[in-house]
């Protein structure tokens, strides 16, 4: 028993635990967010006597006359001021982190009322945040002790058009920990759901025995395979996925669900669970995609271990290449990574008459319900998803996790449930960046000019389909990079193996690819006796050319203005490095892409619906500034409102780059309708009314057989250069990214700042590793990147008119994480001369700690 004071109130705790869970369970003060529970993320970071302190660390009886304080505990003023000045600085995406970024800087602050840079970059060295890249947040943190300093908030800005620098829609709730997450959802009667995962990566489950557990007072029910009412199957495109492995069947990884047992509290869950036996037949595991594709290799699949395999060719890139005054053949390999969004998933259930509501985090309500529906055989009108805010995904909240589990108790049981992952089974379970073992080889005369490439893939797509189809045919197509030649061939081989599943992460394939032609480029320009930049600027693609997949490129194309961007940084640096991409903006290559909005109006305001989810990269605060843009209605008169099944229509995952060109188009054409219905009238005057948009963003698919397909509506291009100091560590990093049109520079600058960082740790510090198809990493061994470990990152924006759609903006998410670590590679190639082919890269100062 322990007795302390809670944000000026004492609480008395008579059973010891620990603290996270007494604050988040019993006094439901949910700014404490749970990111990990291991003391490695400071998601929970709260105060205790005024030291900054990770609540899943400390035991409640320890903690006898102590005085806590959360976010819930700030003064009003404090409040205002931090969410002033992280709005106003852009220091919020995704908000996961926020609350405890916030608590970290109120103890800098309270101690230390006019830090520096780096005293602010120091102060949350143990806060992690995986959106910002950190630079934003620390110049939030140096204008909160500004406005503290001075004690009044400034006016916010009134502008909220087109190229206006305002905050998130959503920067308030996420910096005072009021906006909800599903983990933050606490219902009455609501119970607790988990999954018995596989002991094996690869056996045949021959019973499942849950006597025991069943016989546990507060276990509410423990289902199997069995108890599915529909299909067992899921998956995002293949349904490949088991829901739950039945008896006489065989695993694929660690991963897979056995079993899901309900209780009514998470510690009976726990018990429970321990209590599940399970009989196993254990079979030899396919470890790698060598493995898979010999001769006698056990079957991952009944259809066979490949995935995938994608062949593309223009012209006779073989015949160039041999005629070619100089070649380069390299071979080259990428590794696996781990998303390490901030919030584990979880998700909500409860009935609703004889079907199901689901409040989610992931990247497409509609993608869940979709498999929901198949698996409890229901039609779409009887399960209903929401998105509640979500704390991250780059790709990994693409695939179902925790819904459908929890959609399946609640249409079982009759109660509502919530399902969440723990740390570990986030890093187990869901898909990561697939590696790549890849050779490449290239063709250019005696001026640099490329005259082809040919390159061969093979990735280990892990134990289910996932994107894995998608994204390496991605990987493929983007492989050519952003220049003007014709010809090219790639063949690309995705393997099922006995490890996690891999799929959507940031860059979706390109990341992989983008490292080998941008390395062997810069190689190549050795040979040729020229600099990397300027083999970039002699061969860069530029309006009306054709790219190596045969699209001509229209007059929003500004690759060559990034690189004029970058060039007084390159040129002035003693030891830098440089790598360039393109990469798409919407899914392209002839799948149906549309982007719906509806807009509403609703007591004298305009409601913005769009299914489409808001995961950190700000489609609310786009929607919200483009209609602004195109309507002269100020920002208080709209209403953003979260992706929903029921009342937004489908605007399609968020993937790809999509959702700013295809859905902000959507948004747009909906506007247009609004504005005449406005002619002479209010707001109030068109009470009840709705208006819809609707755009189809059309292209050709691969392969088609027109002269010049169309790959994809839009592309971006980036040039980024990577400059080291005298002792190999990285002083600055300048990413020039062309954009068409910045709907929020802040924005823009907040995505490009955090990708880069995202992929610096890609590149010199992040390991994934497996042992026998099984993880060995915990969150803090992931070697993510710090505060205080970052260069100065300096963003360059690139606007170039003449797309026609979306007021000319291209989406920007995943291409600011492509270019990065080709870009180092080269830097440490012209420090020490060793030309570098895998990632992480070794013998650098990053490497060695």
């Amino acid at each position: 028993m322990a007795t302390f004071t809670v944000n000026g109130k004492a609480v008395t705790v008579p059973n010891n635990q620990k603290l996270i869970r007494f604050l988040r369970d019993e006094l439901h003060l949910t700014s404490v967010k749970d990111g990990c529970s291991e003391g490695a993320c400071g998601t929970c970071t709260v105060l205790v006597d005024g030291k900054p302190t990770k609540a899943c660390i400390p035991q409640t009886d320890k903690l006898e006359g102590k005085t806590i304080i959360t976010v819930e505990g700030l003064s009003d003023f404090e409040k205002d001021a931090f969410a002033y000045a992280f709005g106003t600085a852009g220091a919020v995406q995704c908000g996961f982190c926020i609350p405890g970024m916030v608590i970290s800087a109120k103890a800098l602050i309270d101690g230390n009322p006019t830090p520096t840079r780096e005293e602010a970059a120091f102060s949350i060295r143990n806060n992690i945040c995986r959106c910002t890249g950190y630079v934003k947040i620390i110049d939030g943190i140096l204008l909160a002790a500004e406005v503290l300093r001075a004690g009044e908030i400034p006016a916010p800005p009134e502008d909220w058009g087109l190229g206006a620098r305002v905050p998130r829609v959503d920067v308030r709730e996420k910096v005072t920990g009021t906006g909800i997450y599903p983990d933050d959802v606490y219902l009455d009667g609501m119970i607790y759901a988990s999954a018995v995962r596989s002991a094996y990566p690869r056996a045949r489950v021959l019973a499942i025995h849950t006597e025991e557990a069943k016989a546990l007072s507060g276990v509410v029910g423990i289902f199997t395979a069995e108890d599915i009412p529909g299909n067992n199957k899921v998956g995002h495109l293949v349904r490949d996925w088991d829901t739950m492995i039945a008896v006489g069947d065989i695993t694929h990884y660690l991963g897979d669900a056995i079993c899901v047992v309900a209780a009514e509290t998470q510690e009976i869950l726990a018990q429970a669970k321990a209590l599940v036996k399970v009989d196993y037949e254990e079979l030899p595991m396919v470890r790698s995609p060598r493995d898979a594709m010999l001769p006698d290799a056990p079957l991952v699949h009944k259809s066979g271990n490949l995935l995938s395999h994608k062949h593309i060719q223009r012209g006779n890139p073989a015949e160039a290449i041999a005629k070619s005054k100089h070649i380069l053949t390299q071979r080259f390999s990428t590794p696996w990574t781990e998303h390490a969004f901030l919030e584990p998933e979880c998700a909500i259930s409860f009935p609703e008459g004889d079907g199901v509501t689901v409040w989610s985090t992931d990247q497409g309500a509609y993608d869940t319900q979709h498999e929901i529906l198949g698996m409890l055989g229901l039609p779409s009108e009887k399960v209903k998803v929401k998105n509640l805010l979500v704390g991250g995904g780059f790709g990994g909240k693409e695939d179902v996790s925790v819904q459908h589990h929890a959609a399946l108790v609640a249409y079982l049981t009759k109660r509502p449930v919530k399902v969440k992952f723990s740390r570990a089974e986030s890093l187990l379970i869901h898909p990561k960046r697939h590696p790549m073992e890849m050779e490449f080889s290239m063709g250019c005369d005696e001026n640099g000019i490329i005259q082809g490439v040919a390159a061969e893939v093979i990735a280990d797509t892990g134990a289910y389909a996932s994107l894995g189809g998608p994204v390496l045919e991605r990987a493929c197509t983007h492989a050519s990079g952003p220049y003007n030649y014709q010809n090219f061939e790639i063949d690309g081989w995705a393997y099922y193996t006995n490890n996690p599943p891999a799929g959507a992460f940031r860059g979706f394939g390109v990341t992989q690819t983008c490292f080998c032609v941008e390395s062997l480029l810069n190689q190549m320009a050795d040979l040729v006796g020229i600099t990397p930049w300027e083999i970039r600027w002699r061969n860069a693609i530029r309006p009306g050319q054709e790219l190596p997949n045969g699209q001509l490129v229209d007059e929003s194309t500004g690759f060559a203005e990034t690189l004029e961007a970058v060039k007084p940084y390159y040129d002035a640096a003693k030891y830098v490095g440089i790598g360039c991409a393109m990469k798409n903006a919407g899914v392209g290559v002839g799948i149906p892409d549309t982007g719906r909005v509806k807009l509403t109006v609703t007591d004298r305001k305009l409601h913005i619906f769009a299914g489409a989810s808001c995961i950190g990269q700000g489609l609310g605060t786009v929607l919200t500034q483009m209609t602004v843009e195109k309507t002269g209605l100020k920002r208080d008169d709209i209403i953003y409102e979260r992706s929903n099944t029921y009342l937004a229509p489908d605007s399609g995952t968020t993937s790809g780059s999509r959702q700013t060109l295809v859905t902000g188009e959507a948004c747009l054409r909906a506007c247009d309708q609004l504005c005449a219905a406005l002619n002479g009238k209010t707001l109030a005057d068109l009470e009840g009314q709705e208006f819809y948009g609707e755009y189809l963003a059309k292209t050709d698919p691969l392969g088609a057989d027109v002269p010049n397909p169309v790959s994809h509506v839009a592309y971006g291009y980036a040039t980024q250069i990577c400059i080291l100091n005298d002792d190999g560590t990285v002083k600055q990093i300048v990413a020039a990214h062309d954009v068409g049109r910045a709907v929020n520079p802040t924005s823009v600058e907040g995505q490009i700042e955090g990708g880069v960082v995202m992929s610096m740790g890609y590149a010199l510090t992040e390991k994934y590793p497996l042992q026998d198809c099984k993880p060995l990493a915990r969150y803090g061994t992931l070697g993510l990147l710090r505060s205080n470990q970052i260069p100065d990152v300096k963003a360059l924006i690139v606007e170039k008119p003449g797309l026609n759609v979306a007021l000319g903006a291209i989406g920007i998410g995943e291409i600011t994480s492509i270019p990065t670590a080709p870009a180092i590679a080269d830097a440490y190639f012209r420090y020490d001369g060793v030309f570098r082919t895998s990632l992480p890269l070794e013998n650098t100062p990053y490497a060695k700690k």
